[in-house]
């Protein structure tokens, strides 16, 4: 006897797929927020009216590179889900004063090129970065995983008060964390790789942070 599913009913793996990485990316988020109201200091300029305004205002970068650098990860996402949403999943992107990290793992070189020309068709995109794997995707453990791996760093960085942690932009990709962001010296650089290397589970650091003083970050 052939059973019938009523209209509306299938079930897609892919689609389940993908709501279920989206759901871990809010988790780990709403996660930081409870640790940023515990550690209280910044809180006013993260939580409520004008928080993106406070937090850019206080990032060495400052308000305008802020600004310009969430306008490029908001257009560049919109793209990937416009081609194809299983970009919008599988890639990680992290801006900072107009270099653009690529982070992830996708299907084929025909998806990491077109990835990599999408973000380069960006407007005001000045680098791109290309830290993209080719091969099979990585499974719901391992995101969650991943996802752990950057909340305990995340949040040792918040608590090292030898640190400016809203400095700092931080991805793991199957256990290897990539690192963005300015440094205020060396000493506060290496105090961060430090943290990061002894949290559990991170197989490699791969560090793209600038130093403060670093001249190429005034370069156009």
């Amino acid at each position: 006897m052939t059973s019938i599913s009523k209209p509306g009913n299938h079930h897609d793996p892919g689609k389940t797929h993908i709501r279920h990485k989206r759901a871990l990316r809010v988790c780990s988020g709403l996660f930081l927020a409870t640790i940023l109201l515990a550690t209280g200091g910044c809180t006013s300029l993260v939580v409520g009216a004008g928080a993106t305004a406070g937090v850019a205002a206080m990032q060495e970068r400052g308000f305008k590179n802020s600004v310009s650098d969430n306008a490029i990860n908001a257009n560049l996402w919109r793209k990937y889900l416009e081609v194809d949403k299983n970009m919008f999943v599988d890639i990680e992107i992290e801006v900072v004063e107009g270099e653009v990290l690529l982070a992830g793992r996708v299907p084929s070189d025909a998806v990491e090129m077109k990835a990599v020309e999408i973000a380069w068709q960006t407007d005001g995109v000045k680098r791109v970065i290309n830290q993209l794997q080719v091969g099979k995707e990585i499974g719901l453990v391992d995101t969650a995983n991943d996802l752990l791996i950057s909340t305990r760093i995340k949040t040792a960085l918040m608590f090292d008060s030898r640190v400016y942690a809203i400095n700092y932009n931080i991805e793991t990709v199957d256990g290897t964390v990539y690192l963005m962001g300015i440094a205020q010296n060396r000493d506060e650089l290496d105090r961060v790789i430090s943290h990061v290397r002894a949290t559990s589970y991170v197989k490699r650091v791969v560090n793209f942070v600038r130093l403060k003083d670093d001249p190429t970050r005034k370069r156009t």
